[in-house]
């Protein structure tokens, strides 16, 4: 029995002592007088603290196509500058392979002196604008130069996406895999015999 109120006298004692350590409170805001403010935050115009966030990342790996053996479409990976245009992809496609992608076997028919001036997405169709060079492509390339932006273009969009291209900001008619000239949009499923 001395022992549960020797308990029970500690645990009042506790909760006397807790009761005066806590923090007082008060009704509402009060001034400080400038006595009582400490050294360095007295001055109107106190310091500003700032924060650092981390920084986005500069780079995003984005995929394009190239050309694998049978002439198939094969994604490899590139990395690009944030926030990744589409301009930017189509010109990480233009750059062609890299000694790696060619030591695998991949090519691409684009020549190297195409550029892309615009890419302009309205809806689910892409217009692509490239220099006058994008002309230059003959025969069985053009198909599959068309196959390439086609495939690479539609991966960074949406499925069902449709590519118009122009040169120099004319429409032009390009080549699908069965080899009909098309104005209009072109769309991935029409290169399906062209994929691996």
């Amino acid at each position: 029995m001395v022992a549960r109120w020797c308990s029970l006298g500690a645990l009042l004692l506790g909760g006397l002592l807790a009761a005066g350590c806590a923090i007082p409170t008060q009704q509402g805001p009060s001034i400080v007088p400038p006595s009582r403010v400490p050294r360095g935050l007295e001055s109107a115009n106190a310091p500003s603290t700032t924060t650092t966030q981390p920084r986005p990342s500069s780079e995003v790996p984005v995929k394009i196509y190239l050309l694998g053996p049978g002439n198939g479409l094969v994604g490899v990976n590139r990395v690009v500058l944030n926030p990744a245009p589409l301009t930017a992809v189509i010109a990480a496609l233009l750059d062609g392979p890299s000694q790696t992608d060619s030591n695998e076997g991949f090519f691409t028919a684009i020549p190297n002196d195409v550029q892309v001036l615009s890419a302009v997405t309205k809806g689910s169709v892409v217009t692509v604008n490239f220099n006058g060079a994008f002309a230059g492509i003959t025969g069985g390339n053009t198909e599959l130069a068309v196959a390439q932006v086609v495939a690479t273009v539609v991966l960074q969009s949406r499925p069902g996406t449709g590519v118009i291209f122009e040169i120099e900001g004319a429409p032009t008619s390009v080549p699908i895999a069965s080899g009909v000239q098309v104005q209009g949009p072109v769309y991935l499923w029409q290169f399906l015999t062209t994929a691996a």
